[in-house]
């Protein structure tokens, strides 16, 4: 660690940890939602995190933004498409990999200024739209889609830790969903403490929901950012396709042991349009009769097919040493 990362952890131990009181105040209660078992708070453990975020065509993200209330977080004149994938070893409905594939906003009907929101992300209510949320298992569907509200499915999945990359598949039905990849930055140590909103379209609504991480992690950003995104061909990812992803990071981060919390407080409210006919055509989610039904399997599918030639050709570039799968 170099004098200026010193200097970053020193000041980010001086930060306030995110959670929220209600959160720590409901320790030791218990919950049975839907019938969920529940421990509170809704927390995790022990769970490797990577992310990276890419340059996006800001008019494209807007295009697949419901209703009004939405805009693209503006970065250089460009949107966000952020990656992230959490390989949760420790909760409440067991082990399961969940692969996030969001589209970086501000909430409000008017535009804001651009790099501000990252500074007061209270004031202009930065978040994310999440677009896909492929998940391990049908337990973590029911809960995350029918409580919370969030476009989850159950897909073939995996998160492959090596000496130096860190790397998560997602496959669905045969067909390759995403692969990402990021190059491990240098070793730093920050201390993180993260609280992120997610926005998320079920049954013609929008749904906010929020998540606190507390964590040690390495983070590189700009030139010193190397990661490798590879979109496919399952339904899930097409509408990302439009977006025109760079394939130039703007950063990276890895996370070997994020402790989180899910609030169990959320809102949800009406998507709407200026016509019946616009609002016919607005891109709201799956509806309630996509959960009915569902079960608490932990049960996960098959591990997603490395053998591609894309995914395959990325591997050997990067993979100098064993891997571990985690």
């Amino acid at each position: 660690m170099n004098n200026v990362d010193q200097l970053l952890a020193s000041l980010l131990k001086l930060m306030p940890s995110p959670l929220p009181r209600r959160q720590i105040e409901l320790t030791g209660q218990y919950a049975k939602v839907d019938g969920i078992k529940y421990v509170m708070p809704v927390n995790s453990d022990d769970s490797p995190v990577l992310m990276a975020a890419f340059p996006i065509n800001k008019r494209a993200a807007a295009a697949l933004l419901p209703g009004t209330e939405m805009r693209p977080f503006s970065l250089g004149g460009k949107g966000l498409l952020v990656v992230t994938v959490v390989n949760y070893k420790s909760t409440d409905i067991g082990k399961y990999i969940e692969y996030s594939l969001a589209i970086a906003i501000t909430h409000g009907s008017r535009p804001v200024p651009p790099i501000l929101p990252l500074i007061f992300q209270k004031t202009f209510k930065l978040g994310q739209f999440v677009v896909d949320l492929p998940v391990s298992t049908e337990i973590s569907v029911k809960g995350g889609k029918g409580i919370w509200g969030m476009p989850k499915h159950q897909a073939n999945l995996d998160f492959v830790v090596t000496d130096q990359t860190v790397s998560a598949q997602y496959d669905q039905d045969g067909k390759l969903g995403c692969y990402i990849e990021i190059e491990r930055p240098e070793p730093a140590g920050l201390p993180l403490k993260l609280a992120a909103s997610n926005y998320c379209a079920f049954r013609g609504m929008l749904w906010k929901s929020d998540i606190y991480f507390e964590a040690t992690g390495d983070i590189a950003l700009g030139k010193e950012a190397k990661a490798r995104l590879i979109l496919g061909d399952a339904p899930g990812v097409a509408p990302l396709k439009t977006l025109r992803v760079e394939p130039k990071p703007v950063f990276t981060a890895w996370l070997p042991e994020a402790h989180g919390v899910l609030d169990d407080h959320y809102e949800a409210w009406f998507v709407t349009a200026a016509t019946e006919a616009e609002a016919a055509a607005l891109r709201g989610g799956d509806m309630m009769d996509s959960v009915v039904g569902l079960g608490q399997s932990q049960e996960w599918l098959a591990p997603p097919d490395r053998s591609r030639p894309g995914v395959r050709q990325s591997a050997q570039q990067t993979q100098t040493g064993p891997g571990q799968a985690s």
